[in-house]
């Protein structure tokens, strides 16, 4: 598991470092612990963490409610909530990115 999530009970953790002002939202690499996620939103009156919340919940295929901003609701380090049930789809969502993002430096 990338060191960008934890396990803890019947929850998953995951460390991000959030881009606000993207054209588009994605995911970017792993670094220092935490997965960089662009946001296509300005990072104001919620709009980013509203965005993060559910371009995330779409990529793993989950309501909006079961993503929890746990940590920096008004920083760009956050910590997200999820179900312990989202963990196989995180991880396989994860190295599918790095690979792609790989492949696009290589080319």
């Amino acid at each position: 598991m990338e060191n960008c999530i934890r396990a803890s009970g019947d929850f998953l953790f995951l460390d991000i470092k959030a881009v606000p002002g993207a054209s588009k939202s994605a995911l970017g690499e792993i670094r220092e612990g935490r997965l960089k996620v662009r946001i296509a939103a300005a990072p104001e009156d919620g709009k980013a963490n509203e965005e993060l919340r559910s371009f995330l919940a779409k990529a793993l295929g989950l309501p909006k409610k079961e993503l929890v901003i746990e940590t920096g609701e008004k920083t760009r380090l956050k910590t997200l909530r999820l179900p312990i049930s989202a963990k196989e789809k995180l991880e396989n969502l994860l190295p599918e990115q790095l690979t792609q993002r790989s492949q696009r430096h290589k080319g």
